[in-house]
């Protein structure tokens, strides 16, 4: 999926990038390439996708809950 971005005439060259940068990040492609860059194993990865999950749970338990306006 190529990304295309067109810079204006007159733009900073800072604005163009800093556009350039939240478009890669909107496109989820550098997130890809930190998760392709070690290869981790099938059983790692459920590990840590379980363990991710069971540490939510704790923290929504200890979570305190914000009183109601009346």
């Amino acid at each position: 999926m190529p990304l295309r971005m067109r810079v204006h005439d007159r733009e900073p060259i800072g604005l163009a990038l800093r556009r350039f940068k939240k478009l890669l990040e909107r496109s989820g492609i550098q997130k890809e390439l930190r998760k392709r860059k070690y290869y981790e194993k099938p059983c790692e990865a459920r590990r840590r996708a379980e363990l991710r999950k069971q540490s939510a749970i704790r923290k929504a338990r200890t979570a305190p809950v914000k009183p109601q306006r009346p």
